[in-house]
């Protein structure tokens, strides 16, 4: 059995570096070589969301430790929970939005993913959020649909680089 845990301050470096690996597989991303202001930033933003009381965390993460490497992830899941205004078929007004699943290379193939991505659901679920959106690349699809993903209304977006 494949044991999960919840993320912890000290694991942000590892979960911006799974971060990086699951930008690079992903056709049509752009990653600079080394350190960048994201992965700074990213760290930064971990280490201090990853840092309050359970019961105020809004960024949910599960990792998996390396069996080989101590100190070193193998898999991670992370999410954030949103409180938007009730609606009728969402009347805590809760919405979760998973955009961090990453196995290492060296670990894939092993259900990793999968029990981080449960644990999160799990987490979510707990706190009663009526909807959980994820943007899913074409090797996570069949991942994402065996836990009850599918198609949701198309959305617009705007997104500017700065």
């Amino acid at each position: 059995m494949t044991e999960v845990r919840p993320a912890v301050p000290a694991d942000a470096p590892e979960l911006v570096r799974l971060r990086n690996l699951m930008f690079e597989a992903m056709p049509g991303t752009a990653v600079l070589a080394g350190p960048g202001p994201w992965q700074a930033n990213a760290e930064r933003i971990l280490r201090e969301r990853l840092a309050v009381p359970p019961g105020e965390l809004t960024m949910p993460s599960f990792v998996v430790d390396d069996p080989q490497r101590p100190g070193r992830l193998a898999a991670c899941a992370v999410g954030t929970l949103e409180e938007r205004l009730p609606a009728p078929g969402n009347p805590d007004g809760l919405f979760g939005f998973v955009f961090n699943i990453c196995t290492d290379p060296d670990h894939r193939l092993r259900g990793y993913a999968r029990a981080c991505t449960e644990a999160l659901m799990e987490w979510f679920d707990a706190r009663r959020a009526g909807r959980i959106d994820l943007h899913a690349s074409s090797g996570g699809e069949a991942l994402y649909r065996s836990l009850g993903f599918g198609e949701h209304s198309i959305a617009l977006s705007r997104q500017r680089s700065y």
